[in-house]
């Protein structure tokens, strides 16, 4: 039986320390049939988790800062701060976020939930559609 605590800061250490060489590193800390969920994605075991991770480097230059890190009851919980560098004198992306990590009965991780605004971090940004949300949220306020 691993230590959940240990285990949480080891799988802050993967993600700070990612790369596409690092990938497959996963399989020592997560449960063959680990879920991963984002405001996107949902898939289901390492291979898909490994491929998912490695689609950030076909957009430019990933980094995961970990601010900060609890252990709650049921969950483990990760604050994070993902930038990426997509090249091209374009300006780096960057999302804060924090990660909901359950554990498997021996404490390797076997669900990881990731919670951050997507309206606020990532539609907003995109010319047409941010103008939009930006003027929903505006009546919304009026409100």
């Amino acid at each position: 039986m691993t230590d959940r605590a240990e285990m949480l800061a080891a799988y802050g250490r993967y993600f700070e320390n990612l790369t596409p060489d690092t990938l497959p590193e996963i399989a020592r800390i997560a449960t063959p049939d680990m879920r991963f969920r984002d405001p996107f994605n949902d898939v289901r075991g390492i291979d898909d988790v490994v491929r998912l991770l490695g689609t950030m480097y076909a957009h430019g230059t990933p980094r995961f800062e970990i601010l900060d890190r609890a252990l709650g009851q049921s969950a483990g919980y990760i604050l994070w701060r993902f930038t990426n560098d997509p090249g091209g004198g374009r300006a780096p992306f960057v999302i804060t976020g924090m990660s909901e990590i359950h554990f498997a009965p021996d404490g390797r991780i076997s669900e990881h939930i990731d919670h951050w605004d997507s309206g606020g971090q990532f539609y907003e940004r995109i010319p047409v559609l941010g103008w939009l949300i930006r003027l929903v949220r505006k009546r919304l306020e009026l409100r």
